[in-house]
């Protein structure tokens, strides 16, 4: 059994959508409350059973290598002050996984992106998380992947049924009825108008693919964008190997987008018991005084 044990998060993305508050902070480092976006990433990474990452990332992107990394001045200044409790958190962050990085010099989008990590994949089956989308559910989405991986030993995407309006916005894949939770596909088009859109099956930001991909980007031309295209060079593995998709049915965020980004913040601090109840009347307050 191929075991899965690299992921590959490409962050070197612009974060157009978010201008101007990215213009100096990479979108990945957005906070969702107090926690990084790309944290809860490599959490769903780690929880999933990943040791190694390699975080593709671009120019202005520094702030998620300090991040992870360690901070002697922080850490003894919170030791001197003995709060132990955030220095603890503090320290876990930088052990979290091993990460290590590489830049794509030029954005020539997602695919080219995820080729920037071959070397350091190798010859290998691996995962990748998008970095501006977050799912949640009981168990981690990508460790399901990673065991469905496991028994069948091709790529495997995950799919999340959409609102035919917003079709446009994602690669969409079509699919065959298929045993158990995965389902085969055979034709996968990136950001297709609604009325060429094989389906409604969007593909959210998750994936475990076999290293065969490597050699297709090398050849893949660009596409949507004017941009080298993951969902192309899937679409040409086709050819080659099967690619099956798992539909998922938790909650995925798009914090790429503004309001996909407040929409996160509310949900995530609904949940917390420090926040919801003083949350949820401020809310009330706001909705009262609006209608």
């Amino acid at each position: 059994m191929v075991k899965v044990r690299k992921a590959v998060i490409p962050a070197a993305g612009l974060g157009t959508r978010l201008l101007p508050s990215t213009k100096a902070m990479p979108k990945e480092m957005l906070p969702i409350i107090d926690k990084p976006t790309i944290q809860y990433i490599i959490e769903e990474a780690v929880e999933s059973g990943i040791k190694d990452i390699i975080i593709v990332t671009g120019k202005g992107k520094k702030a998620i290598e300090d991040h992870f990394d360690t901070s002697m001045l922080l850490e003894e200044t919170l030791k001197n002050k003995g709060k132990i409790t955030i220095l603890n958190e503090m320290q876990n962050i930088s052990q979290l996984a091993n990460i290590h990085y590489i830049r794509q010099g030029v954005p020539k989008g997602l695919g080219h992106a995820i080729w920037c990590a071959r070397n350091f994949i190798g010859n290998e089956p691996f995962a990748v998380l998008l970095g501006d989308t977050l799912i949640k559910e009981k168990k981690p989405c990508l460790k399901e992947m990673i065991r469905l991986f496991e028994e069948c030993n091709s790529s495997i995407i995950g799919v999340k049924r959409v609102n035919e309006s917003d079709v446009s916005k994602y690669g969409i894949v079509d699919v065959k009825q298929g045993n158990g939770p995965l389902f085969n596909i055979h034709n996968l088009v990136e950001k297709p108008k609604i009325e060429d859109a094989p389906s409604d099956l969007a593909i959210f930001g998750r994936y475990v693919l076999t290293p065969k991909i490597f050699d297709l980007l090398a050849k893949q031309e660009r596409g949507v964008g004017n941009e080298i295209q993951l969902t192309d060079a899937l679409q040409t593995m086709l050819k080659y190997e099967s690619v099956y998709a798992q539909i998922f049915e938790g909650e995925s965020y798009d914090i790429g987008e503004k309001l996909g980004y407040l929409k996160t913040i509310i949900e995530f601090a609904i949940e917390r018991e420090d926040l919801k109840e003083d949350l949820v009347q401020f809310m009330k307050n706001i909705v009262s005084k609006k209608t």
